[in-house]
């Protein structure tokens, strides 16, 4: 187990330098997505020093409502941390001399993340995620600001809390929840075969489908779910990561009355079924009482962005949806099919739609032909 290195900085200024963090990208990643490719910077240095350069938070003592707008997380014990880091602040903020880095998690396309904690808190590890604005192109600073605002939005135990957003000069810091279990796709790579229990799959999509559901209806498109993006917490729970390949569409939710079958129809029908193959002869006021009794009418909850569409071709190409690829324009479809290829490489170990070596004939492939389901166990 890597041994944790703290460093001390003074409370007015932090001065920290990585080195030797170059990553490349992965053979999973799209050539035309902004996703995944790494920064080709050899180094970062964080160089603030907060008495020079001003700071914003989203803590404040006299707006307490920050933390209590989040009713299905305020029973984090993180929250508590940050709350009595901000009580003792000075100004009633966070400051980045309120935290102390311990090591560098890893990089992505905008930043470096790091794990830190609040000093005199040992017991509260967060996510740091800095980004160098400097360093980001018009439409990468665009996606910085979709993640940041979708974030903010964000009060579900299957997806990142953020703690706080602070702008220190040209960089962006993000606080989030901190997954000591790694990423699903490193949980699959040490499998036989690479592919999970059905008991397991049946866990982690239930999960992944509930946290789909609460963003849809946020009116957030994801487009970039996959077995890295989902992290596993302490206690083997996931939660989505990388929000910066996401758009925004309005969503009316509403109660719709749907016909379903309940299970007394249901057996009342096989027995209707078993009654030879001229059936039976009812009264008219019998058939009515049957049909009622095989159906039953259910109010459902429906919350899904149908208006949203989106012409840029962003994702990780074994699982670009058709319409994804073909560029004539997406919505909260792309998501589901996403989905349905994420369920298939944890039974199966692949993806349904691997092809050719090639990136764009991978995609290219999911129009082209037919999803063959692997057989046996």
């Amino acid at each position: 187990m890597e041994e944790e290195t703290l460093y001390s900085v003074p409370d007015t200024d932090l001065d920290l330098s990585f080195t030797s963090c170059t990553s490349t990208a992965t053979e999973r990643t799209f050539a035309s997505s902004s996703a995944r490719t790494s920064l080709a910077r050899s180094s970062l240095t964080l160089s603030f020093n907060e008495s020079r350069l001003s700071t914003t938070s989203n803590f404040n003592n006299s707006t307490p409502t920050s933390i209590h707008l989040r009713p299905h997380r305020n029973s984090d014990p993180n929250w508590s941390a940050i709350k009595a880091a901000t009580t003792l602040s000075s100004d009633g903020k966070l400051h980045l001399r309120h935290l102390k880095l311990l090591r560098h998690l890893g990089t992505g396309n905008l930043g470096r993340v790091f794990l830190c904690r609040l000093r005199d808190y040992d017991h509260a590890n967060f996510a740091l995620k800095v980004v160098d604005k400097d360093s980001l192109s018009n439409k990468k600073l665009s996606h910085v600001e979709m993640e940041a605002e979708i974030l903010s939005m964000l009060d579900h135990p299957f997806l990142p809390t953020l703690y706080a957003h602070i702008e220190v000069s040209h960089y962006t810091c993000l606080l989030i929840d901190y997954c000591p279990g790694g990423d699903l796709h490193s949980l699959l790579c040490k499998q036989p075969s690479n592919r999970l229990p059905i008991q397991a799959v049946r866990f982690f999509a239930a999960e992944v489908l509930v946290a789909l559901e609460y963003l849809h209806a946020l009116g957030v498109v994801y487009r970039d779910l996959k077995p890295e993006n989902v992290l596993l917490r302490e206690d083997g729970h996931i939660m989505l990561s990388d929000f910066d390949l996401c758009f925004k569409a309005d969503v009316v939710p509403t109660f719709e009355n749907r016909v379903h079958a309940n299970k007394v129809g249901s057996i009342i029908k096989n027995k209707q079924r078993r009654c030879g193959c001229f059936g039976s002869v009812f009264k008219r006021r019998d058939v009515k009482k049957r049909q009622s009794q095989l159906e039953e009418v259910v109010a459902e909850f429906v919350a899904e962005p149908t208006t949203a569409i989106s012409r840029s071709c962003v994702g990780t190409h074994e699982y670009l949806a058709p319409e994804l690829v073909s560029g004539n324009g997406h919505g909260n479809g792309v998501d589901w099919w996403a989905f349905g290829v994420f369920i298939n490489e944890l039974l199966y170990g692949t993806t349904p739609f691997k092809g050719w070596e090639q990136r764009e004939h991978t995609a290219q492939y999911s129009i082209d032909q037919r999803c063959e389901v692997p057989r046996g166990g």
